[in-house]
């Protein structure tokens, strides 16, 4: 009787630490990364030399053992270091540009103890902490709470922008509009910030589309602007004129970060419009991964079947475009049950955000929710031709270093927070 007490109480002492963590959120990811290796393998066996795989599944591996010993840590501890997490960040990314390894025409790598680190990559999370420390303490419902809250993506999203890393520099915007958003920011507000960059888009569409019909939409979206700051802005008249007169000037300072772009993400932008008109060009990534999935049809040509996958037609298939691969060789139904574990991933991290103890912890899953979405919705978007390419990788699946490990990391602050706290009822 002593004895089946004592190893009751053993085996209590050693489940009760996890009694409430989220199964979910940690089974799912996991399943993803192994999907994302068992592609990989099936896009480098061709390769001569590529170890692709391996090298994703040991870094998986890492990157647990770093979610799993986070998620047993106190997320409140983040707190008091966030700003040493946020300088480590920015002196990490203020080292790439000096000490940083080139290639694919950027700079934004760092070797470190042999091990090419993206700072870029962790730079999502520590803005993620910082901004939650910040609207924890004081919400984003004053305009210079939600300007001071903004400040703080602004100097990694400039950093990242020049090295130059669009795709990442966009991540950035995504966590800071949904952070803002979930701290009591007025929506009115959120759009007012992106509404210079999308002015300054559809001005200098004037190029690929006729005048005719995009000045209309221009002068449109410069009215509605109007109507928006006139009703969120408290000196509605001063905000309105100010909105207006910001949004009308965008329109030819597009030209200048136009001129700021690297010709290969200008190409990007303008492939995105009509890629056959460049079909062995900037069109051939769209075009290839499109015939791709549309081959795979419902249930996929079959594992190491895929005739784009094996051939080596899809360029960079193991990182952005591995999407494409489990369209043609596990179908509609392989990118469905894909799809079907992120949208899982972000329901539990919204519950978490919505029943955790504090609003730091909240705010820290719904962080990483607005990261995990938009890279998603992008990724997938420009494997099937419904945004430009932008080099975004796909959480889990998607081969880089940084990247998988930044992803756990991520999902395992997400679960300490949801450890810590009383248990789910969903």
């Amino acid at each position: 009787m002593f004895q089946r007490s004592l190893t009751r109480f053993r085996w209590k002492s050693l489940v009760q630490p996890w009694q409430n963590i989220d199964v979910l959120l940690l089974i799912l990811p996991i399943g993803l990364t192994i999907l994302g290796g068992v592609m990989i393998r099936s896009v480098e066996i061709n390769q001569a030399g590529a170890n692709w795989a391996s090298q994703h599944f040991i870094t998986g591996g890492i990157g647990l053992a770093i979610a799993l010993l986070i998620a047993r840590s106190r997320y409140e501890m983040l707190l008091q270091w966030h700003w040493i997490f946020y300088g480590a960040t920015i002196c990490l990314l203020l080292a790439v540009k000096f000490f940083g390894t080139e290639g694919l025409g950027a700079q934004r790598w760092i070797t470190i103890l042999g091990f090419n680190l993206q700072p870029s990559e962790f730079a999502k999370l520590g803005a993620i902490i910082t901004m939650a420390a910040m609207l924890s303490s004081r919400p984003a419902s004053t305009i210079p709470a939600a300007l001071r809250a903004l400040a703080v993506t602004a100097v990694p999203w400039i950093l990242v922008f020049l090295e130059p890393n669009l795709g990442t520099s966009l991540v950035f915007g995504a966590i800071t509009m949904g952070m803002l958003y979930w701290g009591n920011a007025n929506p009115g507000w959120l759009l007012l910030m992106i509404s210079p960059l999308i002015s300054a888009i559809l001005f200098n569409l004037n190029s690929l589309i006729p005048i005719w019909i995009i000045l209309p939409i221009w002068i449109l979206w410069i009215v509605l602007i109007g109507i928006v700051a006139w009703r969120s802005l408290p000196w509605y008249k001063v905000g309105t004129l100010g909105a207006v007169v910001i949004n009308l000037v965008s329109g030819g300072l597009g030209h200048m970060l136009w001129g700021i772009l690297k010709d290969y993400q200008k190409q990007r932008l303008i492939i995105f419009l009509n890629p056959d008109q460049d079909p062995l060009g900037g069109g051939y990534h769209l075009i290839q991964s499109r015939i791709g999935i549309g081959a795979g049809g419902l249930l996929g040509r079959g594992l190491h079947q895929g005739t784009q996958t094996q051939l080596n037609f899809i360029p960079e298939q193991h990182t952005d475009f591995i999407f494409a691969a489990i369209g043609e060789e596990l179908g509609f139904v392989g990118g469905f049950l894909v799809l079907a574990a992120f949208w899982l991933i972000c329901l539990r991290l919204v519950i978490i955000a919505q029943n955790a103890k504090d609003n730091f912890g909240s705010l820290i899953a719904i962080g990483v929710f607005s990261m995990i979405v938009f890279q998603v919705s992008v990724n997938i978007g420009m494997t099937i031709g419904l945004s430009p390419v932008t080099g975004i990788p796909l959480p889990f699946l998607s081969y880089g270093k940084s990247s998988l490990v930044m992803n756990l990391m991520a999902l395992g602050v997400v679960e300490s927070v949801a450890n810590f706290r009383q248990r789910l009822k969903f």
